[in-house]
């Protein structure tokens, strides 16, 4: 059966595949041809291209918005601050309690505060508890806002 098929259509097939060789050969020859005519300009071209690309990602690179961190400090004046002297007899506090909430105010940790006063950081906790149980607040936050609303610190 498919000896009859290739004996039918042998011609068919033979100028098929001869048209074919054909034209790959002139593809072929007309690539040569615009090659060799125009490689000046493909060259240019390509150089051309390979800069621009170039000045794309040096221009991202160049006008990317750097990242600049500026420290402010800010002068708070405590000359105005008077010191409620009725509040810290009527609370109970000691001077050490009024101490460590002084630099709970300045953000110190624990251990911190510990560290600047040389007691041990149990200590500290104990001198915490008194002040957070005087002041009838829950937390250090609750415990600056109401000494400064008190007059007690600055």
């Amino acid at each position: 059966m498919t000896f009859s098929f290739w004996a039918k259509n042998r011609s068919v097939l033979i100028y098929s595949v001869s048209l074919a060789a054909l034209l790959f050969l002139m593809k072929w020859l007309e690539w040569r041809f615009i090659i060799v005519d125009y490689s000046f300009e493909l060259y240019a071209g390509a150089v051309a291209f390979i800069f621009t690309l170039l000045g794309v990602w040096l221009a991202i690179k160049l006008t990317k918005p750097k990242t600049i961190v500026v420290e402010k400090e800010v002068l708070v004046k405590t000359s105005d601050f008077v010191f409620n002297e009725g509040q810290f007899a009527r609370l109970g506090l000691s001077k050490r309690e009024l101490e460590v909430l002084q630099l709970m105010a300045e953000g110190l940790s624990n251990q911190d505060i510990a560290e600047r006063l040389f007691v041990s950081l149990n200590t500290i906790k104990t001198h915490s508890s008194k002040v957070f149980e005087k002041l009838d607040v829950q937390r250090r936050t609750q415990a600056v806002d109401k000494a400064k609303k008190l007059s007690l610190i600055p």
